[in-house]
């Protein structure tokens, strides 16, 4: 029922002016004092392919050594193929399953056992693996619901927990990746915004905590990005996941909405399907930032103006005013 990352919705929004923090990262002047890179470790999860492949690359060129948490390593996907055909001593792939804690707890002693000196720490952890999927509520099973949280939210705790006594000895950086739908909820989105606002609470609480031990604690916020990424597979496998949803719904839920509003739900979702940025080094360019910079972002906003102009919209102004706007 699920695939990866990030959705986003249409909507409609007016000019507004804000002081310079809310501008959006796209527009934005990044500090230029930065750390020196050095030999600073860095673990991201979610690196078989999208956002999490392309940070592996990056970050390999920016000097890093890269611990490239991959789900499917043991399956010899075609993303770890190609990360190990570099052949970096600099560029790792790890075995790494964020829903497993046998799995992370084996990812944490390797990756401590193969830093050249374990004392000094961690540098950096990107918590990048996520999944999404769509549809009503009444058109979600529980088990989705779960099977979302379980990664991108519990995850997220699972892995950073496992790795905070290394950070901490860094003191190091955690960098969150959210998205705006962590901001602002949406219809058909459901699971994937309970979980995303979930990882927001998590990190402004680890953000508080880990400030006085020196741990910097940032969040992404990515937009639309589906067409750079290809996160829901093309039409055929949003079918499958329709098809298979509409064989499970409940016999009431079938007749209250009837077949023709589920398949205009379904299309508009394919639409989806090629929308978006196709270019992601807005979110490469957030990452590098909140790794590298001495003064790193408490968020970052790698979107188009249209969305961050309306997530300020819904997060800033009453409700009652966002939702005459967005609401059809």
């Amino acid at each position: 029922m699920t695939e990866r990352l990030s959705l986003s919705e249409q909507g409609v929004g007016s000019l507004l002016f804000y002081p310079a923090p809310f501008v959006p990262v796209g527009h934005r002047t990044y500090a230029a004092s930065v750390n020196p890179v050095g030999s600073k470790a860095v673990l991201i999860t979610g690196c078989d392919s999208g956002f999490g492949f392309s940070l592996a690359k990056h970050l390999h060129s920016e000097g890093f050594l890269v611990f490239a948490g991959c789900l499917m390593k043991d399956k010899g996907s075609d993303g770890v193929k190609e990360l190990d055909s570099m052949k970096s001593d600099r560029l790792r792939t790890v075995q790494l399953n964020v829903c497993k804690s046998e799995e992370v707890d084996k990812a944490a002693e390797v990756i401590r056992s193969s830093l050249e000196d374990p004392e000094k720490g961690l540098w950096g952890l990107v918590n990048n693996a996520g999944i999404s999927t769509f549809g009503d509520v009444e058109f979600t099973s529980m088990e989705t619901y779960k099977e979302v949280a379980e990664v991108n939210l519990w995850g997220t705790v699972r892995v950073t927990k496992a790795f905070l006594p290394l950070i901490r000895r860094a003191k190091g950086r955690v960098v969150n990746i959210s998205s705006m739908m962590g901001r602002m909820a949406n219809v058909a989105r459901s699971p994937y915004c309970i979980t995303k606002f979930g990882v927001e609470a998590f990190s402004d609480c680890l953000r508080y905590e880990m400030h006085p031990l020196g741990v910097k604690v940032s969040v992404v916020e990515p937009g639309n990005f589906i067409a750079a990424t290809s996160l829901y597979g093309g039409t055929e496998r949003i079918q499958a996941i329709a098809n298979k949803m509409w064989e499970e719904l409940p016999e009431v839920v079938r007749q209250d909405y009837g077949r023709k509003y589920f398949d205009e739900k379904v299309a508009r979702m394919e639409s989806y399907c090629t929308s978006g940025s196709t270019d992601t080094s807005p979110v490469i360019k957030a990452v590098t930032h909140a790794l590298t910079a001495a003064t790193p972002y408490t968020r970052y906003h790698p979107m188009d103006y249209y969305w961050w102009l309306r997530m300020q919209i819904m997060t800033h102004f009453p409700g009652a005013i966002s939702d005459r706007i967005y609401i059809h």
